[in-house]
Order: C-alpha cells, then structure tokens, then sequence
C-alpha cells in the first residue's frame, strides 16, 4: 500500500445519509451559502490526506482563506476514497509559491500552484471570478500588483481570454470564493471543505444533487459546454463512475453539442480518454459516449467501423474488452495506455492488416501500415503520443509470434519490452472468443517455469512446421575462373 493510500480510511457506508434534512433545503444559486458544520456531515481530518492538511493549515497561518474543493470532498461524502486532493484559496499564485519552496506554477489556460511532495502533488487554485472582464487598473488585478519575487520571475496580469465560439482560453481574473464555486462545472462538484471550522460550504445545490444522484451543470448547459467542450466527457465520466444520472436539460445540451468535443485539443482530449476508460467503469462510460453521439467524434472512422457487419456479425469485441479491462482495475492490476488502446482498436486494425496480408504484404508491414492508418485519422482529434503508438504496435506484432509454439528462440519473445502486455491482450481475447487457450497456457508456463513445455498436437505453429516453410538457399558457388 503507497504511503498516500495509508492514511485513508472508508466511510461507512451509508455515512452521507447521517445529514439532517434541511441540508435538501437550498437556497437559489448566487445567495448565501449553506454551512453545515462537523456534527453534520462525516468528512474527518483522518480520512484527508497530510500533505493537503499541511497546505491548508499553512495558507490559514498565513492569514489565507484555504478549501478543500471539488472531487475529493464530493469522493469523501460518498464514502469514496479520493484520487487527488485539490486546494482552493484567496492567495494568488505567486504569493502560494513564495509560502512553498516546493512549488512549481503551472497552465496558461488557467494558472495554478502545484506543492510537490514525495508520494503526491497538492494542486492549489486562487478563486477565480464568475464574469472576469479584462482590466484596465493594475490596483484591481490581486496578481497585478504583487512586487517581483526574489526568484525573479514576473507575476503575470490576470487575463480572461473567449474564442470567437464562446469557448474559454484563458481565464485567470480571481474572485470571491462563492464566485469560485459557481464557476465551476457541476453542482456535485462546487462543495468545500474548510479548515478553519472544519465545516462543508455548499454554494450551487450540490448537496441536494449528490443525495440524488444527478450529474447537473451549474448555470446553462449549453453556455457551460461551450465555455469548455471537456465539460462534456466528464460529465460522461463522473455518471458512469458515481453511477449517477444525468439531469435532462444537461443531458439534451450535451447531445446538441456533442460536435464541439473536437474544439478541444487533441492532447488534452488523450489524457480524457485515459480517465474515461481506465475508471474502471469503462464499459458504461463506453455505452454513454454512444448515447450521447460523443464516441461518433472522437473515434470518426473507428465508430464508422463499428456500425458496419462483418460476416452478418456486429463488432461487439470492444464492450467486452472493456469489461475484461474494468476487472483489471477493478482488481487492483494495472493496464497501461498501450494495452488499453491495442485492446479497444485491435480488432479494427488487425481486420485492415488481414486485408493487406491477402493483397500480398508481410505482415509486419501490414499491422505497421494498419496502425498508422488508424493513427493518422485520429491524430488530429486525440493525439496519442508516440511512444505509446510504438508499443501497441509491439502488442499487435507479438500475438503473430506469440501463435508459433515453441517457434524461432522463444527466449528472446520473454525479453521483449512489452511481452507482458502482449500476453494480457492474448489473454482478454480468450476471455472474450474463447480462442487460442492452448497457446496462451503454453506461453504462461513457459514463462513462469522457463522451460519450455511440450506442444500440443494442432496447437499453434511448431518449429518443425516453421521450419520446413522457411527458405533454403544453397551454397554460393565461386564463380569460374576466366
């Protein structure tokens, strides 16, 4: 167990049902908050990373308001233990940097303070403004007016910048912490835990929405969308993770804009996907994206793919692999990106490789050309670095090799960097085909005991099958004297 997972400790369950009713009696939005204090609700100092503990309580000795926000205090409420702890305060960033030699400010889009420690990164915010406006006045910008730091660097004037859609670029006016919370972009994530009273500040109805169950926006849904298309994604990510509804007017608005997700960049739209589909609720994030027309502009030619029969049969394979995946990490086993990505675009590369193989091409250059192919039209949607691209061509390369049984030195396939993963993908497809169970078997033992087992009769390929298909070539003979 990692030191940042020892201290957390599981909320019983059934612990948010201890709030009073009138927690489910909220005021409008943009009024006065709801407090509840710490008889009221079970989120403990104990259940709250030291690390974060240490920022908070150090912003607050410095005369800083300080909050835990977003997913951590939503993930502790439901007796969830939080990925990550995130900090909200009225200190700017530079002034968060000058209380914390181990910080690093990061983002131009929207800039932040992230404390590094060993085992984990506390990501401290300023509270930003509901409707920032570019200002002219340095004595009304907080960041503005701040004396250079000894480290030289320059604070960098607050700046609110909207593309011609609607769609935020930058957006680094701060505000009040009300302000801050109704900014944000849904109301199950706009709560805040104070360490000053140790209480939950609920500003946009959150408590009400996370009681039942709903994944609503704050304000608009169609404004929210716009202002950030990634808004979408998560609201995919955080119904199917929670096992939340969407609320209907987020739900039509969402459909309505679902063209937009490709406004977003494509690295930042790779580093989505990961979250969608390694939640461990991947399938359901799967059958979502679907419903709400998002997977068609993700993954264009991919989905084009899917809707189409191979052999009378549908292309179902991607719904099980995820399944296969969601146990991985439900497990507790890790799946890498390569491994994620070769499992639910597989099948759809090796059916393009299989149709240049009967056209005449070797197979490496077949899976290389299908992989590109595939590469390049998602490249400018979701950018998949290529490192990773590499290794799931590795993947794919290997469950060539993996088919030949003991085949040509059979100790150096163990050897290959991503012979672990090769062999995970071999085995989810058994799982979901019910094919290749022997070859697996073989490869398993093989590489658990290191030595090599017998073959089975019509299993694989043999090295004495190899062997007579593979080319001889005579001696070369001298040529004759003239």
């Amino acid at each position: 167990m990692s030191k940042k997972r020892a201290f957390a400790k599981t909320v019983p369950a059934g612990a948010f049902l201890l709030f009073p009713p009138f927690c489910a009696m909220k005021p409008p939005m943009n009024s006065e908050p709801v407090i509840i204090p710490r008889p009221d609700h079970p989120i403990s100092r104990s259940l709250v990373s030291p690390n974060a503990l240490r920022v908070l309580y150090r912003l607050k000795d410095n005369g800083y308001i300080a909050y835990l926000v977003g997913g951590c205090v939503r993930d502790l409420l439901l007796g969830r233990e939080p990925k990550d702890f995130d900090v909200a305060t009225d200190a700017t960033p530079n002034q968060v940097k000058r209380l914390f030699r181990n910080c690093r400010l990061v983002g131009r889009r929207f800039r932040l303070a992230h404390i590094h420690y060993q085992d984990e990164i506390i990501e401290v915010a300023t509270f930003r403004a509901l409707a920032p406006e570019e200002l002219a006045e340095a004595d009304t910008a907080p960041a503005a007016v701040e004396a250079v730091p000894a480290d030289g660097e320059r604070p960098r004037a607050p700046r609110h910048v909207v593309s011609d859609e609607g769609m935020v670029l930058r957006d680094n006016v701060f505000g009040t912490p009300g302000e801050d919370a109704l900014r944000r972009d849904f109301t199950v994530n706009a709560l805040a835990y104070s360490v000053a009273d140790f209480s939950i500040i609920d500003y946009a109805k959150g408590m009400e929405d996370l009681r039942n169950g709903v994944i609503r926006t704050i304000g608009d849904p169609v404004v929210r969308f716009i202002e950030d298309p990634v808004r979408m994604i998560r609201a995919v990510r955080f119904a199917a993770n929670l096992g939340f509804t969407v609320e209907e007017a987020t739900w039509r608005a969402l459909r309505e804009l679902a063209p937009a997700i490709t406004r977003a960049t494509a690295p930042r739209l790779y580093e989505e996907v990961l979250k969608l589909f390694l939640s461990g609720e991947g399938e359901r994030v799967y059958q979502l994206l679907r419903q709400a027309g998002l997977f068609g502009y993700l993954f264009p030619g991919f989905s084009a793919w899917l809707d189409r029969e191979s052999d009378g049969f549908p292309h179902s394979q991607i719904g099980k692999a995820l399944e296969w995946v969601d146990g991985q990490v439900g497990s507790g086993e890790p799946v890498s990106p390569p491994l994620l990505l070769a499992l639910m675009f597989g099948e759809y590369v090796e059916e393009r490789a299989e149709e240049l193989m009967t056209a005449g091409m070797q197979v490496t250059d077949a899976v290389n050309e299908a992989l590109a192919g595939f590469l390049g039209e998602q490249g400018p949607i979701i950018a998949i670095p290529q490192r990773i691209g590499l290794a799931m061509r590795e993947i794919l390369l290997l469950q060539h090799r993996l088919a030949k049984i003991p085949g040509k030195r059979p100790q150096g396939v163990l050897a290959r960097s991503c012979f672990a993963e090769a062999l995970a993908y071999l085995r989810c497809r058994c799982a979901v085909t019910g094919e290749g169970e022997k070859i697996l078997a073989w490869w398993e033992r093989y590489s658990r005991d290191n030595t090599m087992p017998p073959v089975e009769p019509g299993t694989g390929e043999t090295e004495e099958k190899s062997a007579k298909r593979r080319r001889r070539r005579g001696k070369r003979r001298k040529p004759a004297p003239a």
